[in-house]
This record gives C-alpha cells, sequence and structure tokens, in this order.
C-alpha cells in the first residue's frame, strides 16, 4: 500500500531539542536522545535534525550528536547544519546519517552539492530552501543561516539550480508556517512540484494527517512537521508522538 514518507523534523540548540514559530524563540523540549527512542517504537519513517545555531555560529552540526542518533534510531535520517565542505559530509556520513541537508552553502558554493552527489550519490544529498511568502511582491523571499540573510535569488531559480548541481531531493521549508499548525503552505509546494524532477519534502506549518493529505495532494513527495510531533492539545504540552500507521494508511489510501 502506497503512502508518501511522514518525516518529524527536529530542530537541535545548544545540544537540546527545541521547537521554534517563524524561525525563531526556540522552546526547549529535552533530550534529542529520547525523542529518537520514542520515535523507534512509534516506527516513523524517517527523521531530520537540524542544528538552528550551527551556520550563524561557523559550526557544523556536532558528529558526536550524530553519531549517538545513529546509534539508537532503527530508522534513516538526515541533519543540516554549518555543512560548507565535502568533509563536513563526509564526516556525517560516517557518523551514521543517511543524508545530509545543505542550505546556507548552497548560495556560495553550489558546487558544494555537485561534489557531495558525485562522492556519496545524489540520494544523500538534499537541498534544502527557507522561503517567506512576501505579500507587497506576491512572490517568495529566500533566505539562510536560521533566516538571517536574505538572498537576490528566485525560488523557481533555485529550485532548477539545486537539481542542475545534482541535489536527490529539495526540502522546502515555508518560514511564515513554521509552528503555526496552520497548514502547509499548498502553493509553495505546487510552484515547486511543477518545475522539480526530483523529490520535494514540504515542512512547515502541519497540524493534522489531514494537512499531510494536503500537501501530498499540492506535489510534495514526502511530508514534514515538527510542532505536531512534540505538542499536543490547545496549551501546546510537550509529548513526543507520531500517528497511527493504520490512520497514516487511511488518510492516504481511504
Amino acid at each position: 500500500m502506497f503512502r508518501p514518507r511522514v518525516i518529524p523534523c527536529l530542530l537541535l540548540h545548544n545540544g537540546g531539542l527545541v521547537k521554534t514559530k517563524n524561525f525563531a524563540d526556540p522552546r526547549y523540549l529535552g533530550d534529542p536522545i529520547n525523542a529518537v527512542k520514542i520515535f523507534n517504537d512509534a516506527e516513523a519513517d524517517e527523521l531530520i535534525f537540524l542544528d538552528i545555531d550551527a551556520s550563524k555560529n561557523g559550526q557544523t552540526i556536532d558528529p558526536e550528536i550524530v553519531k549517538g542518533i545513529s546509534d539508537e534510531a532503527f530508522m534513516p535520517f538526515a541533519v543540516g547544519g554549518g555543512i560548507n565542505h565535502v568533509d563536513d559530509i563526509r564526516k556525517m556520513i560516517d557518523a551514521g546519517a543517511e543524508k545530509v541537508i545543505i542550505n546556507s552553502a548552497f548560495y556560495a558554493n553550489p558546487s558544494l552539492v555537485e561534489q557531495g552527489a558525485a562522492i556519496f550519490g545524489s540520494q544523500a544529498i538534499t537541498l534544502s530552501i527557507d522561503a517567506q511568502w512576501n505579500e507587497v511582491t506576491s512572490s517568495y523571499n529566500l533566505y539562510s543561516k536560521g533566516a538571517s540573510v536574505k538572498h537576490d535569488v528566485s525560488l523557481e531559480g533555485q529550485v532548477m539550480r539545486a537539481q542542475e548541481f545534482g541535489a536527490g531531493e529539495i526540502m522546502i521549508n515555508a518560514i511564515h508556517k513554521d509552528g503555526t499548525r496552520m497548514g502547509y503552505d499548498a502553493e509553495l509546494i505546487d510552484r515547486v512540484s511543477k518545475i522539480s524532477s526530483v523529490p520535494i519534502i514540504a515542512c512547515g506549518g502541519a497540524n493534522s494527517i489531514d494537512d499531510f493529505a494536503e500537501g501530498h495532494k499540492a506535489g510534495a513527495s514526502a511530508l514534514a512537521a515538527g510542532s505536531m510531533f512534540v505538542f499536543v492539545g490547545r496549551k501546546s504540552a510537550v509529548m513526543i508522538n507520531y500517528p497511527e500507521l493504520e490512520d497514516l494508511n487511511e488518510v492516504f489510501n481511504g
């Protein structure tokens, strides 16, 4: 029975697990390894870990944290944060990650994706695009380094460049949807899916498994979320969770 991948996207800040809203105000949630154990039991499809400080601080996500995740995770996982060189990619793969996620470095050095794909395979390289809707121009502005640096590059141009340089998939983060639990930006997903020949991971805004179905309908090959997997209830109490597999199968195939 077919269904797209459903992926918890987990943020790291000072070694701890956090959640942001609109890429700001990280709220501490606990130990990332404990979260991995819970997602193991829930049989999550994949995991994504992003260090939200690494690029801004001129560092990479800590390989020791990646190794700790690898020692516990039963599922494939990807990591991102400050990956600027082929050696950074190698360290993450050697530490146990199946994929690396590259964002900020691609603007200055797109050949990093090309080199990484040539050495480790396109399937190991995900290009992340952080997009913010601009109501004045009716277009999307692209940012890097935790949404602190704006780039004069079009969404469509960045997607085409990602494919040209060999990215195996593209992750689209909607900054204006992050942490809001108001549903995905279907327009953003649709725009990217129409020009992308590689799988798309949608992220930002999911609140229910129905949102996953809508994101998939808009063109996403995989659905990632943060708040939905770490909070419950109207007051956003912290509780690591993952949908029942039967419920996921039903919403995509029902």
